[in-house]
């Protein structure tokens, strides 16, 4: 008589790496899949493939234990409110708890390259207190995943850079180990799938890339000179806020280079082949597949 499989709950299943966990889960046969986000109607699509759908919402914890209830092992994605200091990590704590009342065997979180204690709190603070949580809970097993920072950043100002020719940051000239989205994604599915162990792992490209490479690679795949301009953390800040951006995403890129600056995204592994059979892709593959942004 065989073992029935274990349930799998995916949360943040509404969002872009969420989602792309569960098509990866659906399309490798993954029994027992169950997506979950704090509104189920975005998840009507998946629904209709055969997937159970659940309502998440951590800002009511009490809800929670029913959206847990009979979950052998949980993907915990790191939520985005980042606009209301100490609401995200609240909502960690939240699900963590609910996790391990709900007898969770394996949870799996995605955490950041670097987590640590911050004065003041912050993106970092949030990732390091999570991470604390998740260990001392009584939950069996847990893997930490810290994604490094996501190749899709770079797209994000490559046509503001490309435009003015300028590359600006606060890296100090360190490298990033920049992963894509696509390489994180496989791997949280890979991670949840196996289900195994107490472990922090580092999931990263193949390669720490400079600020100064970036630049030479924008330049070379739109054919416009770039130049990268190393700045202060401060003075990134004040551009940045200048620019318009939001405040809280104002933060979270200066304490991204900050952290960068101080070596914490240099970080080069192996996670990614290991778990999922297959390398990550580089930064320039990235980039020359998303050519069209730089232009």
């Amino acid at each position: 008589m065989s073992a029935t499989p274990p349930r799998l709950l995916v949360t943040g299943a509404g969002g872009q790496l969420g989602r792309r966990v569960v098509e990866l889960l659906l399309e490798t046969g993954t029994p027992n899949l169950i997506a979950a986000s704090r509104d189920p109607s975005k998840l009507a699509d998946l629904a209709a493939r055969g997937v159970e759908t659940r309502r998440v919402d951590f800002n009511d914890p009490a809800s929670l234990a029913a959206a847990f209830a009979g979950v052998d092992r949980l993907l915990l994605v790191s939520t985005d409110s980042l606009d209301v200091p100490g609401r995200r990590i609240a909502q960690h704590r939240a699900a963590i708890a609910a996790a391990q009342d709900a007898g969770v065997n394996h949870l799996v979180y995605t955490s950041a390259p670097g987590a640590r204690p911050q004065e003041g709190g912050g993106v970092i603070d949030d990732h390091f207190w999570t991470e604390q949580a998740v260990a001392a809970s009584a939950i069996p097993g847990w893997t930490i995943l810290r994604h490094n920072i996501y190749a899709e950043i770079l797209l994000m100002g490559a046509g503001q850079a490309v435009a003015s020719g300028a590359l600006y940051s606060a890296t100090a000239g360190a490298g990033r180990a920049y992963v894509s989205r696509e390489d994180c994604a496989r791997t949280d599915a890979a991670a949840l799938r196996q289900g195994e162990g107490r472990r922090i792992l580092d999931v990263s490209g193949p390669a720490a890339v400079t600020q100064d490479e970036v630049a030479a690679l924008y330049a070379k795949l739109s054919g416009k000179p770039v130049t990268h301009h190393a700045l202060p953390a401060d003075a990134l800040c004040q551009g940045l806020a200048g620019a318009g951006l939001p405040p809280s995403l104002v933060a979270v890129l200066v304490d991204f280079d900050v952290a960068a600056a101080e070596g914490q995204h240099a970080i080069v592994t192996d996670v990614v082949e290991t778990l999922t059979g297959q390398a990550p892709v580089s930064v320039a593959a990235f980039l020359e597949a998303h050519r069209a942004a730089l232009v």
